[in-house]
């Protein structure tokens, strides 16, 4: 498992079920929410202070989802991919970089195109069993609730950029 974490260059992440906890809550004026993890959000932004990119690719479509990639300074950002290969193969064509070289978390289903292409699969606790015998890693943590933080202090772990991220909060 190490030795794949070494390569990874860009970590991919589905929304629903992987930067959220799935629920998708409508108020009485069709206004949309979604509850995202600070603590995923910070992982996110430790990665990318180490020079690994991060990309959404979604089923679905939501400017909920754009307003946090924007937030959290995700700049590739596929929504109502329903193949998600498709905006993958962008990706890799707009950065250059090989299947090995990428990381993706997902849920469900949909996301096992992806999970079988990419260099290190993982899923939330809480993904359906049909995902589980393709991750290499399962988070203890469920979609929504650090899940995507694991992975990304695994990443930085594993690659020896985790004092060098965190220094600063221990001085």
């Amino acid at each position: 498992m190490e030795e794949r974490l070494k390569k990874i260059k860009l970590l991919i992440l589905d929304v629903d079920g992987v930067l959220t906890d799935g629920r998708i809550i409508f108020d009485s004026n069709g206004v949309e929410s979604k509850f995202f993890n600070v603590k995923d959000g910070h992982g996110i932004k430790m990665l990318q202070r180490s020079g690994i990119e991060v990309g959404i690719i979604s089923g679905r479509e939501s400017q909920v989802v754009y307003n946090r990639a924007v937030e959290l300074g995700i700049g590739q950002v596929y929504q109502k991919s329903l193949d998600k290969l498709v905006p993958y193969r962008q990706m890799l064509e707009a950065t250059g970089l090989t299947d090995e070289q990428v990381a993706f978390m997902g849920d469900d289903v949909i996301d096992i195109p992806l999970l079988k292409r990419v260099g290190f699969a993982a899923a939330p606790a809480d993904a359906v069993q049909e995902v589980l015998p393709f991750a290499q890693f399962v988070a203890r943590n469920r979609g929504g609730w650090g899940a995507v933080r694991e992975l990304c202090d695994l990443i930085l772990k594993a690659q020896g950029t985790w004092e060098s991220v965190t220094s600063r909060y221990y001085v």
